[in-house]
């Protein structure tokens, strides 16, 4: 017998011993009377357990400040932006970058005056690797099971800082093929009840880098991209909207202009407004500086419909006079 031919023996050999799939479908009464565990609200209205999340911007926008005040709201119980979570829950943070006295600085700068509880808020960093040691990777099998050995079985969201440093790999981001190994990891930890925020690059278009096959599989994807007026020194301004949200609707689903401040301490606040709103402050501030409602549509690169409804409504408010000026 052949090499070949010995081969394909041991397969047929081992594929007629294996246990047969435990994979079923059932009848449509059956399901419908199954109870199945509740998703449970981790920062309403976006985040619930078993969601699976995208962050992405740009570098230097401020992804790992934003995945890090969430990170603490969920372990709390508090509140971030216009989001608050009902109760604290545990939160595994794998940071794949960052050197450990920077993430400290960054957990410190971050850190509510309500601290989470022992165990709740767990942190790995790469400098807490022996030299020997080589930093798992999540496309791989080996990688997984090095990263599921931390996950305690209350765990409820795993946030992945950033996508690039902990799936590597032998493929381009832009093989849709790359993404395969990692989007079967996440969802084994859907079934176990966790939510996973992954954080990632934007691509030079301003979408998410690499394939977007990676979208097909989130829940909520959200983007941090800077404001048409942005100045560099406002600092971390930014705005964020859902650019996909399966169960968000209406007033849930609208973007925020969000501003990170730090104060003489080093300590992090955050301010926000809706975009809705913060259009409609600019659009006030530049009719008062003289512009043209044309002149500010260009500046603000939005419709000419949404300048005049946001500047009838400043006039109506009398927050505009003849002369520009405001009252």
């Amino acid at each position: 017998m052949s090499l070949r031919e010995k081969a394909e023996a041991a397969i047929t050999d081992a594929y007629s011993k294996r246990t047969p799939s435990a994979l079923k479908a059932v009848d449509l009464h059956t399901l419908a009377n199954m109870k199945f565990k509740p998703r449970q609200p981790l920062l309403s209205p976006w985040l619930n357990s078993q969601d699976l999340c995208m962050l992405f911007a740009a570098r230097g926008i401020g992804k790992t400040h934003f995945a890090l005040a969430i990170s603490y709201a969920v372990a709390t119980g508090g509140k971030f932006l216009a989001w608050g979570a009902d109760q604290p829950r545990k939160v595994l943070y794998l940071d794949g970058e960052l050197p450990g006295t920077v993430m400290q600085q960054r957990l410190l700068t971050h850190l509510p005056q309500k601290e989470p509880q022992p165990g709740y808020f767990r942190v790995f960093t790469p400098d807490l690797m022996s030299m020997d040691d080589a930093m798992p990777d999540l496309a791989t099998a080996e990688g997984q099971s090095v990263i599921n050995s931390m996950v305690e079985t209350d765990t409820a969201l795993i946030v992945l800082d950033n996508l690039s440093a902990w799936a590597r790999g032998s493929r381009s981001e832009n093989d849709a093929e790359s993404w395969l190994p990692l989007a079967s990891w996440i969802l084994s930890l859907r079934r176990q009840g966790i939510a996973v925020l992954i954080v990632h690059h934007a691509a030079k278009g301003g979408q998410q880098r690499g394939t977007s096959k990676k979208e097909d599989l989130l829940d909520c994807v959200i983007k941090l991209s800077r404001p048409i007026d942005y100045d560099p020194k406002q600092g971390a301004r930014f705005e964020m909207e859902f650019t996909k949200a399966r169960n968000l609707h209406g007033d849930a689903a609208e973007g925020l202009e969000v501003i990170l401040n730090e104060d003489s301490d080093g300590c992090a606040s955050w301010s926000w407004a809706t975009l809705e709103g913060s259009t409609y402050q600019r659009v006030i501030d530049l009719a008062n500086e003289g512009l043209s409602q044309s002149d500010i549509a260009r500046e603000l690169e939005v419709n000419r419909s949404t300048v005049n409804r946001h500047y009838r409504r400043a006039q109506e408010a009398g927050m505009i006079n003849r002369k520009g000026a405001a009252f």
